[in-house]
């Protein structure tokens, strides 16, 4: 009965093994697939008009750390998957540990950005901090986005200096800049309400009808259905540092598949929240055999 009981639970961590397998890399590699398609569309865009807005900076900026996110936590799972009788020699998780805290950070942090900046876009205040973002945003954009790539250099350096000295204190330093990242998202989404609903309550006391009422309502649908998928990933992170396991845990396979969903969705919603995209996305997919002339007609 103990043999018969030992090879259940050796086939019940090999079906686990296999099915962990094949779901992150699905995932992973249609989060690939749409990032990289924002990536080539981005620097097209660039190489035609010699110039880049605002929101293309972010996009391009963002869909590089989450091509490189999926890349490395993908690698990640396949090796502690794989190879998890090698995996936990101390090491081999020293290697990974500071390249999935740092991608992880410029996903959230780029994520930030671009819910930040939309949030100003959209927000109407007159508080003078506030007009002036508004209108020094565009300068601000690229400033912060290198700014953040080297911040990020500089951090994962001074992070593998550290982590020899103190393994633990990695996921402290992580935790701690993911809730940063959160707490902005949450004031911005609280201050793009308000000035929403203070917008309405003026549309409706004049009797008048504002024709970007529904471009604003439609922007909000984006913005809240990220902020959700948003609040999900922080959460599994948060989840997933508090209570690591090195055990076969349904719990933490599901953390797994929703932290590497949250590029991929939140990717597709930002395609078919932008017409430029949303556009060629729809040509491409039924004509693939076209790619090539109509990337040379648009760009």
């Amino acid at each position: 009965k103990r043999e018969d009981a030992g090879g259940l639970f050796l086939v019940a961590i090999e079906l686990f093994d296999e099915n962990k397998f094949f779901s992150t890399s699905i995932t992973a590699f249609a989060g690939m697939w749409i990032n990289a398609f924002i990536v080539a569309v981005s620097c097209l865009t660039w190489v035609k008009k010699k110039s880049f807005n605002s929101s293309e900076k972010i996009l391009l900026f963002l869909g590089c750390s989450r091509f490189w996110f999926l890349c490395v936590t993908w690698a990640y799972t396949i090796t502690s998957t794989l190879f998890h009788w090698q995996f936990y020699i101390r090491r081999v998780p020293r290697i990974f540990a500071p390249l999935l805290c740092i991608s992880n950070s410029s996903n959230l942090w780029f994520s930030t950005c671009l819910y930040v900046f939309y949030c100003i876009k959209i927000a109407n205040f007159r508080y003078i901090f506030f007009i002036y973002l508004k209108v020094k945003i565009d300068r601000i954009v690229p400033w912060l986005c290198c700014n953040l790539n080297f911040t990020s250099l500089e951090y994962s350096r001074k992070l593998n200096e550290k982590i020899n000295k103190q393994y633990s204190s990695i996921f402290y330093i992580c935790g701690f800049g993911f809730s940063i990242a959160f707490m902005i998202v949450i004031f911005s989404a609280l201050l793009l309400l308000f000035s929403l609903w203070r917008h309405k309550c003026k549309m409706q006391t004049s009797s008048a009808k504002d024709l970007s009422m529904d471009a604003h309502i439609k922007a909000m649908k984006s913005l809240l259905s990220f902020f959700i998928i948003y609040g999900i990933n922080f959460t599994c992170l948060i989840l997933t540092m508090i209570y690591p396991s090195r055990e076969k845990n349904p719990m933490t396979f599901l953390f797994l598949v929703l932290q590497y969903a949250f590029p991929s969705v939140h990717s597709l919603i930002l395609i078919f929240s932008s017409p430029k995209l949303e556009k060629i996305v729809l040509r491409i997919l039924p004509c693939p055999g076209k790619n090539s002339e109509f990337f040379q007609e648009k760009f």
